[in-house]
């Protein structure tokens, strides 16, 4: 009779006695928690390209978007067709502004600032169903996209670290 001893083919048994690097100190959640996270991220975050995406076709997209900034920034850029929402007073203006059953996409200054989180979370205290624009008006210039200004329309060439240079979709 023969034996045969089990082959162990786990990351714990390939690093047993090496050095784990920062990246697998704490390692990588199951796949199961991994796709629950992501799906929940995707339930509260918008992508820049998606939302200008969306924004561009033919029709109603089906969402509002909130730009949550003071008036000297919203004159200073904003999306166009974005409705100004000063975080400060979304408690007070929200429900005369803002229909409940239409989703809202918040947006603020850029990864930096946490406004539109801030003015999301108002919203949704308020009982409205609402995203977060992630990058805000910083990515929606840096990927080309027009905006518009106290003085007019505006655009800027799209930053090559942000947006493909000769396509329109990066294919993620």
């Amino acid at each position: 009779m023969t034996t045969t001893t089990p082959q162990v083919n786990s990351s714990a048994a390939a690093n047993a006695g090496k050095a784990v690097n920062a990246v697998l100190r704490t390692p990588p959640a199951a796949p199961a928690e991994a796709a629950a996270y992501f799906r929940a991220s995707l339930v509260f975050h918008a992508d820049v390209s998606d939302v200008a995406g969306a924004l561009a076709a033919d029709g109603d997209p089906g969402f509002v978007v909130i730009d949550s900034r003071s008036t000297a920034s919203w004159d200073q850029g904003h999306v166009p067709g974005a409705v100004h929402l000063p975080t400060a007073l979304i408690a007070e203006q929200a429900e005369q502004l803002l229909d409940k059953s239409v989703p809202v996409v918040t947006y603020c200054w850029g990864p930096g600032c946490n406004g539109a989180t801030r003015a999301a979370l108002a919203l949704a205290e308020l009982g409205f169903q609402v995203k977060e624009m992630l990058g805000g008006f910083e990515y929606w210039v840096r990927e080309g996209f027009a905006y518009e200004t106290w003085e007019g329309p505006a655009q800027q060439t799209a930053d090559a670290l942000t947006a493909p240079v000769d396509a329109e979709d990066c294919g993620c």
